[in-house]
Formats: C-alpha cells, sequence, structure tokens
C-alpha cells in the first residue's frame, strides 16, 4: 500500500511513547535520545519546521542509524520511520556537504557495489589473494588493524571466492521438473550474483524442483537498495527504472522472486519510489523465495540433513517485509534438521547495506552483541537470508576463531532436496 501523507503528517504519528527504544541497536550501545528512533523523529520534526539546522552533528545522529526497521515492528502507532529516514537522509544528500574524505568513500562504494560486472572485475584479484595465503597472513598479522577504520572493515568483509564462483552463470530459463505450478521470474542480485552465486543457483533448482519454470532476465543491474538506504534517492530511482525496464509487462509471470532480505523490501517499495501503473504491478508481484515456497507448499520429497541450524532473522525481512515464521517453516520440513533461535534475534548484525563500511565502529560494537549469541547457540550451521548478514556475522565470529559453516535458508532446502 502507497502512504501518500505528507512528511509532516507521517511525523505526527509518533506520540513518543518509547516502544521502539529497547528495539533500536544504536540506543542500546549508548543509550542517548538523539540515537534513538524517537529522537531522530523529533530531529525529522525540527528540521521540518526549521527550529533547527542541519549541522554535522544532526547529520551524524542520522548516520549513525542502521535503518534496520526495528522500531518499525515495535512502534505500535505504526509510525513510517522506513519513508522518513529514507527522505532525511535523501535531503542530507542533496544539501549537507561531506567531507572529502566522506565524499570519497561514498563515491568509491557506490562506483562499485551497485554495478555485478564491477564486483565481478574485483573478485579475480580477490580470488588470487585470497588463494595466494596472503589473505590469511595479513588478517593474522593485525596489519588490517592499523588501516583507517574504514578501509579495516572493506578487508575484514571480503568472502571467500571459488574458482567455481568465478564462472558462475544464471540459466536464462530453467524448465519445471514434474507437473508445472506456475512460472517466476529471479532477480539475480548484485553482491548475492557475484559472491554467493550458489544462492541463486540453489534458488533455481529448488523452485524448478517445486514445479516452477524460472526465468532470469538478462542484463539485470542494482534493484537499487543500497543507494536508497543511504539517501541517493535519483540514483536509487534511476536503478528501479532500469530493472523493471528489463523483467517487461510481467505477463505470464506468477511471481517475481528475490532472495536478498535488503533488496526484497526494496523491490515491493517500488510503488512509493515510482509513480505509475508498472512499478505497482511489479512491487505487487514481488515475493521473498522463502514467503512464496511456504504459501505454495511442499511437492519434492526432503531428504533427511542432521543438522543443527541457527537462524538469524535479517532485519529487512523480519522487520520491513514482516517474514519471519516462512523461513523457519521451510527449514523445519527437512527431517532431523534442528532450529535453534538465537538470543536477542530481533536485533540487527550491524550489516545494514553498506552500514558496515561507512560506521565500522558501531557496526562492529553491534555485530559483536550478536556474533557472540550466534556462538553461544553451538550451532552446526549459520542461516540467513542476507548476504550482508553473512558477510558481517562470518567475519566477525572468524576473527573470534569460532568456526560456524554459513548458509541461506534455500541452499540447506537444496541440499535436502
Amino acid at each position: 500500500m502507497v502512504d501518500h501523507r505528507t512528511e509532516n503528517e507521517l511525523l505526527d504519528d509518533c506520540v513518543h511513547c518509547g516502544f521502539c527504544l529497547p528495539a533500536c541497536p544504536t540506543y542500546r550501545s549508548w543509550g542517548a535520545e538523539a540515537d534513538s528512533p524517537r529522537g531522530r523523529l523529533d530531529l525529522m520534526k525540527g528540521l521540518h519546521e526549521g527550529s533547527i539546522d542541519l549541522t554535522d552533528s544532526v547529520v551524524a545522529h542520522f548516520d549513525r542509524c542502521l535503518g534496520c526497521m526495528g522500531c518499525v515492528t515495535a512502534c505500535p502507532s505504526g509510525v513510517r520511520y522506513d519513508l522518513l529516514i529514507e527522505s532525511t537522509r535523501a535531503k542530507i544528500e542533496a544539501s549537507h556537504p561531506r567531507t572529502p574524505a566522506d565524499r570519497l568513500m561514498r563515491d568509491a562504494i557506490f562506483s562499485l557495489f551497485p554495478y555485478p560486472a564491477r564486483l565481478r572485475a574485483l573478485a579475480v584479484p580477490l580470488f588470487f589473494y585470497a588463494q595466494s595465503g596472503l589473505q590469511a597472513f595479513v588478517r593474522a598479522s593485525g596489519i588490517l588493524n592499523l588501516l583507517p577504520k574504514r578501509l579495516s572493515a572493506m578487508a575484514k568483509i571480503s568472502p571467500p571466492l571459488s574458482l567455481a564462483d568465478l564462472r558462475a552463470k544464471l540459466p536464462p530459463y530453467t524448465p519445471a521438473r514434474g507437473t508445472k505450478r506456475g512460472t517466476v521470474a529471479l532477480v539475480a542480485g548484485c553482491v548475492q550474483r557475484v559472491f554467493f552465486p550458489n544462492v541463486n543457483a540453489a534458488t533455481i533448482r529448488v523452485l524448478a524442483a517445486e514445479g516452477y519454470d524460472v526465468i532470469v532476465p538478462g542484463d539485470q543491474g542494482c534493484c537499487g537498495a543500497l543507494s536508497l538506504h543511504v539517501g541517493r534517492a535519483a540514483e536509487a530511482t534511476a536503478f528501479a527504472t532500469a530493472l523493471i525496464d528489463r523483467f517487461g509487462d510481467l505477463d505470464g509471470i506468477d511471481a517475481v522472486i528475490i532472495n536478498a532480505a535488503g533488496c526484497g523490501s526494496t523491490l515491493k517499495q517500488y510503488a512509493e519510489l515510482i509513480e505509475g501503473a508498472r512499478a505497482e504491478r511489479f512491487a505487487a508481484k514481488v515475493r521473498d523465495v522463502s514467503e512464496f515456497l511456504a504459501d505454495a507448499g511442499p511437492v519434492a520429497e526432503r531428504r533427511p540433513l542432521p543438522l543443527r541450524v541457527a537462524y538469524h532473522d535479517a532485519c529487512h525481512l523480519a522487520h520491513a517485509q514482516r517474514i519471519r515464521e516462512a523461513p523457519r517453516a521451510l527449514l523445519a520440513g527437512i527431517p532431523g534438521l534442528e532450529i535453534v533461535e538465537i538470543a536477542d534475534a530481533d536485533q540487527c548484525c550491524g550489516s545494514a547495506g553498506v552500514y558496515n563500511l561507512l560506521e565500522p565502529e558501531a557496526a562492529a560494537e553491534i555485530g559483536a552483541r550478536k556474533a557472540a549469541n550466534v556462538a553461544a547457540t553451538h550451532a552446526d550451521v549459520l542461516a540467513s537470508a542476507n548476504p550482508g548478514c553473512t558477510l558481517q556475522i562470518q567475519s566477525i565470529l572468524a576473527e573470534k576463531s569460532v568456526k560456524i559453516i554459513a548458509s541461506h535458508p534455500i541452499e540447506l532446502l537444496d541440499a535436502a532436496i
């Protein structure tokens, strides 16, 4: 549903009850009212009314927001904090001058991450860097701690790659196995496509096994999620428009499938980002893969997987899309698999798109809490439905020499089928 109310009307929904405070990771970290959702809404109202200026100090409070939407779930008044933080960040990017170093870092991130071809080009030297043993030596030596925090954070989350990853290509069409139940189109993503290609491959195999023809439109670009979440509104709209064009009129397509939580929440928001029937139609067809499969019901036989699996609720799946039970239901349908709940499961891991690159110290503090709770489960596998979460938690666990295999829930389902 598209919310057409004015910013002032959206701000007036907040009654300052405080239910958002314990749900906010930054408030839990520092206990500062200005770093809580309620405090940030007060700052937004002050900016809107002209009683405060957009100073560096005010901007810092918005920059330190993860955008995890835990407050949206906790709010009894239905405050659209998601729309408000996005519009506020767009104002900041349009009118507030960044320092040269900050601007350079942001430009570097957004010249790379939304472009799969550029990410793939980067993946080649990263592969040889890891295979040479140099990556392991650098991480063990402590050299990364001597680098600027942002560069160190980027180096620490670099994922392991294989030759198969570098060669991976998605088939444009995969027919259903057995009786056909429908046709779906897959959004391939950016980071997911390059650094976690087996997630897309597993998604296609599972959908086909469950009776769906799978189409992967070629030359897909970014969905715009990363850009939207940091206030690069025009860039996000351009990416979204191009993706809608690439998928065409969607005739004969039962659902547009996505397997990355952050992307999914933005895809479902296209009708609020772009005016017109095409955006509304596209957004209405978007389904997270777990949501789609849980609604469809199983057809393919599941083989036993005797594993203890800790399921991590990605923020943009649990809070932004309100999908919690579907992934658990799919995992519970695998014989022999035990689901282990993580303490404070509704709290963010600190990844939050590119937050861990722009606010590395805050992300590390928040991520350390999540990693400790994951380690305490003594699980065999950490299941997460978002690539950023997987990278963030795995990097912190690796620093603490805790070894837990990371997997997308769809990869576990694929292994069982």
